[in-house]
C-alpha cells in the first residue's frame, strides 16, 4: 500500500534546520520515535502507521504518510491529534503554515506545475 511522496516547498532559511540528521531529530521530537531506512526518516504516530520524510533539495522536502488499516478503532480526538502533529511537523520543517502550504499548492496547480 505504498504511495507517492508529496513534495513540500521549504521556506528560505529553513534548510539549515532540517539538513542531515536534523530532520530525524525533529521527527523524534514531534512524533516520539524515528528510524532511518533507505535515505528516509521513518516514524509513526496515532492514525499514521508510517510517516516517511526526506530532504529532496534545499528548497523541497518529501513526505509520505500511510494510515492504519482500521481507523474505526480510533477516537475522533486521536485522529484530529494525529493531523495536528503532522501539521506541527510540516510547519517546523518547512517554515510554512498549513494555509500557506495549501495556497502554494493551489498556485502551482493553477500554473500547471503539479
Amino acid at each position: 500500500m505504498a504511495g507517492e511522496m508529496t513534495e513540500f516547498d521549504i521556506k528560505r532559511g529553513f534548510y539549515d534546520k532540517i539538513e542531515g540528521a536534523k530532520l530525524g531529530a525533529l521527527m523524534k521530537e514531534v512524533f516520539g520515535n524515528v528510524s532511518e531506512e533507505n535515505g528516509c526518516f521513518v516514524s509513526s504516530y496515532g492514525v499514521m502507521a508510517r510517516i516517511e520524510a526526506k530532504v529532496i533539495s534545499k528548497t523541497q522536502m518529501g513526505l509520505l504518510t500511510i494510515n492504519v488499516e482500521d481507523t474505526k478503532s480510533l477516537s475522533d480526538e486521536e485522529i484530529l491529534n494525529s493531523k495536528r502533529m503532522l501539521n506541527k511537523f510540516l510547519e517546523e520543517s518547512t517554515g510554512f503554515t498549513a494555509k500557506q502550504r495549501m495556497d502554494r499548492a493551489k498556485k502551482k496547480a493553477k500554473e500547471g506545475k503539479l
